[in-house]
């Protein structure tokens, strides 16, 4: 065990350390922070290599397998009633304490918490079930998508305004660290059990296809609020003055956090016992394992999350506010790209898709691939968010002709180039998105004086969406990178026959 978390320490590192040295770079040259905030990042950097280890080692341990076994039991049990209610039951739960939910609470203030919440959770819990029937009943994923995303831009189009750049925001947010791998395993031990000839493309969609009932649920609630200005779910501070204000802060943090990923993991721990007594009876040996696991998923997150809060929050605030007010902000689209082409290293959930995706297929699809796929997207999502803020151009501009392009590719790529890229949206969308990225282009909206409503949220929306697109596009050059090499494969086979051929005539 100790091997495998030095390798994955050195993984987080190489992930988190690019992002951490621009943003140093810029706070010590163009965007001057005090001493205190760089301390902040500096240690938060620290927590952040650290506690995503733990995470990604705890989640290969414990959540993956967890996942996989329920989903094979739904499956196995042939009962459609049994999916349907345990699919709803399982969606519902882990979304309802997922800690990146919290901080969307805070983000539409108007909305009671509860209500918005319960409404969230029960926006998953049905489209995790039409996740799961669409595996079993062989539904193609781009005839899903395009009929869930026509009713989505329906009822975006008739509710407040101001809640569509936070109703597409929340799709991406809800699906965080915790719900991500565990719909994702779950997704596997499916397709697994249902086996066939696509299984390997069934193996992934559930988290793009979960993400879109969070949409909804938002969207439909803000036909019957009105929005009001808010706030992120964690306020910090942007400096410290001593040693032990620090450890004071990050004291606090681990307390705060703690409690959130307690109550985020112990849903999941509840149901899974609940099979283990029923259905299970895993061996005492594997049961320890997993409980390893779930130990260091509990104190990797917490320790994560801590690190992204504390430390990178302000310094996001802070360089936005700074370069927003730069009489050449221009240079905040190109610095944009290049914190956005980094940042996504540092999302723990990107860690496990993309070694999902190799693994099952077989390395088809390489983690460097997806990485490339991934940072290129959210490179241009930051250039787009950018630009809307600076412009105040309404997001109706950027997601209605980049959803509609999304799917257009969905007709057009193999179909596991589609459930991946969709799957991306959410993962892309995570803790970094929403205490980094967030943050950055909310400082820049007040420095550039415009409406944080309007122009500052939509960010996660635009870091959801690139992905479809530039994941898809990556799927095409797959295909006919493949189609290329089969026809020079061909060629060659025939060549060597001709010389066979004529070898037995001189013979």
């Amino acid at each position: 065990m100790g091997e495998k978390l030095l390798e994955k320490f050195m993984e987080s590192a190489k992930s988190v350390l690019p992002i951490s040295a621009i943003v140093i770079i810029l706070g010590l040259t163009i965007a001057p922070m005090s001493l205190g905030t760089i301390v902040l990042f500096i240690t938060g950097t620290f927590f952040l290599i650290f506690g995503m280890s733990l995470f990604t080692l705890g989640t290969d341990v414990a959540l993956m397998p967890m996942g996989e076994l329920i989903g094979s039991k739904l499956a196995g049990s042939r009962k459609i009633g049994i999916l349907i209610i345990g699919g709803f039951i399982l969606g519902a739960v882990i979304t309802f304490a997922e800690p990146d939910l919290q901080v969307l609470t805070k983000q539409v203030p108007a909305i009671p918490d509860m209500l918005l919440i319960i409404s969230i959770a029960v926006g998953v819990g049905i489209f995790l079930v039409i996740a799961l029937l669409r595996i079993l009943f062989q539904v193609k994923m781009h005839y899903l998508l395009l009929a869930a995303y026509g009713v989505v831009f329906i009822v975006a189009a008739i509710t407040n305004p101001q809640f569509v750049p936070i109703g597409f925001d929340s799709g991406g947010v809800t699906t965080g660290p915790i719900t991500v791998p565990f719909i994702m395993a779950l997704g596997t031990g499916v397709s697994l059990v249902r086996s066939g000839k696509s299984a390997e493309e069934d193996s992934f969609g559930l988290c793009g296809i979960c993400s879109i009932g969070p949409i909804l649920a938002v969207l439909i609630l803000g036909i019957f609020f009105k929005p009001t200005e808010s706030n992120l779910a964690y306020e910090t501070v942007e400096t410290v003055d001593s040693i032990r204000e620090l450890l004071s802060l990050y004291g606090h943090g681990f307390v705060e956090f703690g409690k959130e990923v307690i109550m985020s993991l112990l849903p999941i721990v509840v149901v899974f016992a609940l099979f283990q007594i029923l259905r299970f009876k895993l061996p005492k040996t594997q049961l320890i394992k997993i409980l390893v696991g779930i130990v260091y998923t509990l104190i990797g997150l917490t320790i994560f999350l801590t690190g992204v809060n504390i430390g990178f929050l302000p310094a996001g605030t802070l360089l936005g506010r700074t370069l927003g007010a730069l009489s050449y902000n221009w240079i905040l689209i190109p610095l944009g790209m290049i914190i956005g082409f980094f940042v996504i290293a540092a999302e723990p959930a990107v860690y496990v898709l993309n070694k999902q995706v190799e693994e099952v297929t077989n390395g088809a699809i390489s983690k460097k691939m997806m990485m490339a796929g991934l940072s290129i997207g959210e490179a241009l999502a930051i250039a787009l968010a950018t630009i809307r803020v600076m412009s105040g151009i309404s997001i109706w501009y950027f997601i209605l002709p980049g959803y509609v392009l999304a799917i257009i590719l969905s007709f057009v790529v193999p179909h596991i180039f589609t459930a991946i890229a969709f799957d991306s949206g959410g993962v892309a969308s995570g803790a970094m998105a929403a205490a980094f990225i967030l943050p950055f282009i909310k400082g820049v909206c007040e420095a550039v004086g415009g409406n944080i409503m309007t122009d500052a949220f939509g960010i996660i929306a635009l870091v959801a969406m690139m992905p479809l697109i530039t994941v898809q596009i990556m799927g095409v050059i797959y295909e006919f990178k493949l189609k290329r090499t089969e026809k020079v494969e061909s060629e060659q086979d025939q060549d060597d026959g001709l010389v066979e051929d004529i070898d037995v005539i001189d013979l």
